[in-house]
């Protein structure tokens, strides 16, 4: 069972290739995802690396959380699962605005 790691604080140079072979200095790589802007296409400074198993991946935490890549301490992690966006009571936007009158 493979494990999904969340990385952030990451240079937005950062490239798939440059953070694939940071962390398999650690285990087997499965799989990096880095997330980017909807509509730029620009890097948003976080992403995702799915790892081969549980000792591995817990191996890359300690060994690369709070390390300094391109002047930037990285952030890594387990990720956790994402919340649904949709979860409670409808919003009504007219009820957030402030009134003139």
């Amino acid at each position: 069972m493979s494990t999904n790691i969340y990385v952030g604080n990451l240079p937005h140079s950062a490239t798939a290739q440059s953070i694939q072979e940071l962390f398999s200095t650690y285990g087997t790589v499965d799989a990096v995802n880095l997330i980017t802007d909807r509509e730029t296409g620009r890097p948003r400074g976080f992403g995702f690396v799915e790892m081969r198993n549980d000792a591995e991946a817990a191996t890359a935490i300690a060994k690369l959380n709070g390390v300094e890549l391109e002047g930037r301490a990285l952030t890594v992690n387990i990720a956790r699962p994402r919340a649904d966006r949709r979860s409670g009571p409808p919003r009504n936007n007219r009820d957030n605005r402030s009134r003139r009158w």
